[in-house]
């Protein structure tokens, strides 16, 4: 049972709607830090469209930029032009402001992914112990890294090749692209959300180590399975060609070759504790 922070009596045991009541505050707190991002990503709305999300779809995109260089070197020129193919529409009266307002509050998620994680973890560490509240000190920094870099891993190659291969993508030379706006920013969005959470897989071993569910061994036993369904995912948030899922696989690869190191070294402190006992 968690301890109750307040300097009247530090030491009492708090109830189950106490624990709801404080919980009820840290989803607070977090929610207005959403909200207060949001509305300055809502008040920038043109440098988060015009220089963030629709810069994708142009070839000064750093991105394509190295694609291009590489292709050229390989004597192809499938990543070398100055803009896609297509165009984007909003069909709905409401589809802009409707876009304006969603974007605004996924910006306001992105940014205070850290400060949630805060709140999450002042509500959890009273019940931890005082050596589990050392060990996971450094907690919230490396979950934030990891999200980050997996937002930015989305949207420097994740989205640029779906969107790429999408975007110029034709059955027939009948066919023009015309894409709603909804569902360009969904792939923008979809690409740099996922791959943030899936980059938290190192922080998800750590944490279903701890508490005894995974193991190193069963982590090196199930290690071909895992990669079959790395590659099942990369085949999910990337388009169906085979270029684009290896360079996405290999990052999830490293990714999980490092949360067996850290089972690994989660299970030997745990030894370390258990005789020292």
């Amino acid at each position: 049972m968690n301890k109750s922070h307040t300097k009247a009596n530090p030491e009492k045991e708090m109830s189950f709607l106490e624990h709801l009541e404080e919980l009820r505050w840290h989803l607070i707190r977090s929610t207005l830090a959403v909200l207060i991002l949001a509305v300055l990503a809502f008040i920038f709305k043109d440098f988060i469209f015009d220089k963030i999300i629709f810069a994708l779809r142009h070839g000064s995109f750093p991105t394509y930029k190295m694609f291009c260089s590489i292709s050229k070197a390989m004597d192809m020129d499938g990543f070398c032009f100055e803009e896609l193919p297509f165009r984007i529409q909003s069909r709905t009266m409401s589809g802009q402001f409707s876009a304006h307002i969603w974007t605004s509050i996924t910006t306001g998620i992105v940014l205070a992914f850290p400060y949630i994680l805060f709140e999450m973890w002042k509500f959890i560490s009273p019940g931890l112990k005082e050596k589990e509240r050392k060990t996971s000190k450094g907690f919230i920094v490396t979950a934030s890294l990891l999200f980050f870099a997996g937002v930015l891993f989305g949207y420097y190659l994740v989205a640029p090749l779906t969107i790429h291969f999408l975007g110029q993508y034709q059955v027939s030379q009948e066919i023009f692209n015309d894409f709603d706006l909804e569902s360009y920013i969904s792939v923008v969005r979809t690409s740099t959300l996922a791959s943030g959470l899936i980059f938290e897989l190192p922080i998800i071993i750590y944490i279903l180590t701890r508490i005894g569910l995974v193991t190193p061994e069963a982590l090196r036993k199930y290690r071909k399975f895992a990669l079959v369904g790395i590659l099942i995912l990369s085949a999910i948030i990337t388009p169906p060609d085979v270029v684009s899922q290896i360079i996405v696989s290999i990052p999830l690869l490293v990714l999980y070759e490092i949360s067996i190191y850290i089972s690994k070294i989660v299970v030997r402190k745990e030894k370390i504790e258990q005789a020292q006992v």
